[in-house]
């Protein structure tokens, strides 16, 4: 989930903010139109079709006291015609009248309506904010020495949370990292979600070793599995990759249980793709066949930045078909400094928005970690 806020890119389009305006403008313009239509036409031709329609489009974008002041300009312009055209007392008249009025309290009607559905849905919003602080908090910027940005993209619109993951802890064991993608949506992602994120927590913290903490998951997520109706129940799964990144020695340690190989993008523009030496089959299929976790070891030097990412990243379609490739696209380039991890998440996200002109189809979670080049030594350790 990462930096929320971000995830707009830069906010909404172009062309849907110029569709919202004229939207909003054209109660007005409804108005105007049907005056001069009238004025302009014999006195058999009406423009009560325009007058009733602008307090009905006035309701669901505009507030209460606009939407009534748009129902009583639609029926001063009706008054103001026929006293124009000496007509106040014909049956005609006194219909069109009428009809604006009634249509007029409709709108309002209609715009309390609107009104409360927005209210209970910006309390839904809030309360999917919370869900998503309380599952997948924003890490801080330095975390065991390290400078540290993560980002979460939802695919869909207004959406906060799914079945991307990520968590960054710093233990004694040297930070430990888990970026990961859970089978499925809804609900029940969410709450394996919560599942691998607890559990991860209290492993990164007990356990000495990174291969211990991948069974521990392994464990949490069969218990999970148990308790499930369906077909989750036998085929629930989570990729992901674990890493643990020693304080002192420049190395990191990395598990792949099924997941696209993380980046390291080295402080002179160099870049690796980290692939596993032996691929595992993700978390929680521990059912299918046992083997020990072996934990493949590299380099990390001081400059040097880890890219962790889901599906989402390597994965995103053009309009032809073709995958965004994040080891092609990051070859040769510099993201220097603390803010780095943060430059490089936002470089990755507004390529991705441009690579599949806005129509991205899965949720993208990116984590991106640096060792400084003077690393700084921290006491006692935090979780993010």
């Amino acid at each position: 989930m990462g930096q929320r806020g971000g995830s707009g890119g830069g906010g909404k389009r172009p062309d849907v903010r110029h569709e919202r305006a004229l939207v909003r403008a054209l109660p007005l313009l409804l108005i105007v139109v049907g005056v001069v239509y009238d004025v302009s036409t014999p006195p058999r031709f009406t423009a009560v079709p325009l007058f009733t329609a602008a307090p009905l489009v006035a309701a669901p974008f505009y507030s209460l006291i606009s939407t009534a002041l748009i129902g009583v300009g639609s029926c001063a312009a009706v008054l103001a015609l026929h006293f124009k055209n000496d007509t106040t007392t014909d049956v005609e008249a006194v219909t069109e009248l009428i009809t604006v009025v009634t249509v007029a309290v409709l709108a309002v009607l209609i715009n309390r309506v609107v009104r409360r559905s927005d209210e209970q849905l910006a309390s839904a919003r809030s309360i999917a904010e919370a869900a998503q602080r309380a599952v997948l908090p924003q890490p801080d910027p330095r975390i065991g020495g390290l400078d540290v940005a993560a980002r979460y993209e939802a695919a869909e619109a207004d959406a906060f949370i799914g079945g991307d993951l990520y968590a960054v802890q710093d233990t004694p064991h040297g930070v430990r990292v888990i970026v990961g993608d859970v089978r499925g949506k809804g609900m029940g992602a969410v709450a394996a979600v919560a599942v691998v994120i607890g559990a991860f927590r209290e492993a990164a913290e007990q356990e000495s070793t990174l291969e211990a903490v991948a069974q521990r998951l392994e464990r949490a997520l069969a218990r999970e599995g148990t308790r499930r109706d369906g077909l989750d129940a036998f085929e629930g799964f989570t990729t992901a990759v674990l890493a643990e990144i020693s304080h002192g020695d420049g190395l990191v340690r990395l598990i792949n249980r099924g997941h696209p190989g993380p980046l390291l993008l080295r402080g002179d523009g160099r870049l690796c793709v980290l692939a596993a030496t032996e691929p595992a089959l993700p978390l929680g299929m521990g059912e299918l066949g046992a083997w020990p976790d072996r934990a493949d070891e590299t380099e990390f030097p001081p400059g040097a930045m880890l890219l962790l990412y889901t599906d989402g990243l390597s994965e995103a379609r053009d309009v032809r078909g073709e995958f965004y490739n994040p080891a092609a696209r990051l070859g040769g380039r510099i993201f220097p400094g603390p803010h780095g991890p943060d430059a490089l998440l936002a470089t990755l996200v507004e390529e991705v928005r441009r690579h599949t002109g806005g129509g991205a189809t899965d949720d993208m979670a990116l984590l991106a970690v640096r060792r400084p080049m003077s690393p700084a030594v921290t006491e006692g350790h935090h979780s993010a």
